[in-house]
């Protein structure tokens, strides 16, 4: 702390905010491939290794888990010595990590490599703990940009798969690691460089997060290890409940005779109105805050799985799959602005990468608890029930959180 210099509040939504905006969002778009790289290589590592489609599957779900953990450390890192040491780590563990997945000679090295140095220290970063350093830097659109740097996970998933297919189809997958791991140290650590300034501690006294009551939950009574274990309790909840379309859409459209290609299409679908939704979550957080955009965005993806239910054709299914795209695009950046609303800056990026932590582990659980219940029941509407059940828990808990904030107001009145 004592080597934090302060910075002067007319920092908060200046041009400089704005810039450092634009550098995090290509940061989290180059870093944000270890995320994407390994779905891509799935054919092909099936086929490198001889192995089935269920060992095929494990470097996604490890490479979740690595940076679901890896996210916390990263986020202590940037608490303690601002962005740009953790990004630069990052940087560099993506290098070595890509590296050593091109020379793994079975599944056991791909799968170390995955999860220690591609998920838990390398793109582990470019999420949580840039997220949290954006929302330091606004007070007044806040809401707007962590929904901006937010997209920029999305954005590597829709601008480095036909990359990668296409060196795997030219070069190989070996030589395509090797080369994605000179580009991502080449391009992450200059721009890292740009974040050296250090986010500013103090805020105005009237952005949320510098009232005298956020340590007690907004005034509602609730200590800082409550409001944090119930926001990762509602943040895994959420996300179990996101995981059933996103996860299962392309094997329920064969189930239901549509074709893998339809399921496809409405996965993309959902991930392209993902991005407005995260835009247009921004846009409404900056008016309504981040636990009333939370609220409305769960309702709607409650609303979405529920119209799963008894609409099943192919144009109900994509007019369902916009509404649930529109609905949970906005859902986790409404978490960074719920954690800034009731925790102090200096404590952020760890709290922020916390709940994100939950919510990555939340997608990981979701997609593998619906194809269990698949393989119990035959069908998916067991899975969507699951999901609704819960989705409710998590707008309990956001619901909560709103009563103890009406609660403190009347109690000031």
């Amino acid at each position: 702390m004592s080597s934090q210099s302060f910075i002067h509040s007319d920092v908060f939504d200046s041009r400089q905010a704005w810039a450092r905006l634009a550098v995090s969002v290509v940061l989290s778009t180059v870093g944000g491939i270890g995320l994407w790289s390994v779905v891509v290589a799935l054919p092909v590592i099936e086929t490198e290794f001889g192995i089935d489609r269920g060992a095929a599957s494990l470097p996604y779900f490890v490479t979740l888990v690595g940076a679901a953990l890896g996210g916390v450390f990263m986020g202590r890192l940037a608490d303690r010595f601002g962005i740009t040491v953790p990004l630069i780590v990052g940087a560099v563990m993506l290098c070595l990590g890509y590296f050593a997945a091109a020379m793994a000679q079975n599944l056991w090295q791909y799968l170390v490599a995955q999860a220690l140095l591609i998920g838990a220290f390398g793109s582990s970063v470019t999420f949580g703990p840039l997220v949290a350093d954006v929302s330091l830097w606004f007070v007044k659109r806040r809401g707007i940009a962590v929904a901006i740097v937010s997209s920029g996970n999305y954005l590597a998933g829709t601008v480095w798969p036909p990359f990668l297919q296409y060196g795997f189809e030219t070069a190989g997958w070996r030589t395509t690691h090797m080369v994605v791991g000179v580009v991502c140290i080449v391009a992450m650590v200059p721009l890292a460089l740009l974040l050296r300034r250090r986010a500013p501690l103090e805020e105005p006294a009237s952005a949320p997060g510098s009232r005298a009551g956020v340590a007690t939950a907004g005034g509602s009574g609730m200590s800082p290890r409550a409001v944090q274990v119930l926001l990762m309790i509602a943040g895994l909840a959420c996300c179990i409940a996101m995981a059933m379309p996103q996860v299962h859409m392309v094997a329920y459209c064969g189930d239901l005779g549509y074709g893998a290609q339809h399921g496809a299409q409405l996965l993309s679908l959902m991930l392209g109105f993902g991005v407005v939704s995260r835009l247009l979550s921004g846009l409404i957080a900056d008016k309504i805050g981040g636990l009333g955009t939370l609220i409305l965005g769960s309702t709607l993806q409650c609303l979405a799985l529920v119209f799963y239910l008894p609409f099943d054709g192919l144009a109900s299914l994509y007019i369902v799959s916009i509404l649930f795209g529109l609905a949970q695009g906005g859902i986790v950046p409404s978490y960074t602005l719920v954690v800034r609303d009731y925790f102090p800056a200096r404590e952020a990026a760890e709290r922020i990468s916390l709940v994100i932590m939950a919510t990555v582990f939340g997608m990981a659980v979701g997609g593998w608890m619906s194809g269990e219940i698949y393989d119990l029941t035959g069908s998916y509407q067991a899975a969507f029930l699951n999901g609704i059940a819960w989705n409710l828990l998590n707008m309990s808990i956001a619901a909560w959180f709103l009563f103890g904030r009406v609660r403190a107001a009347r109690a000031v009145v």
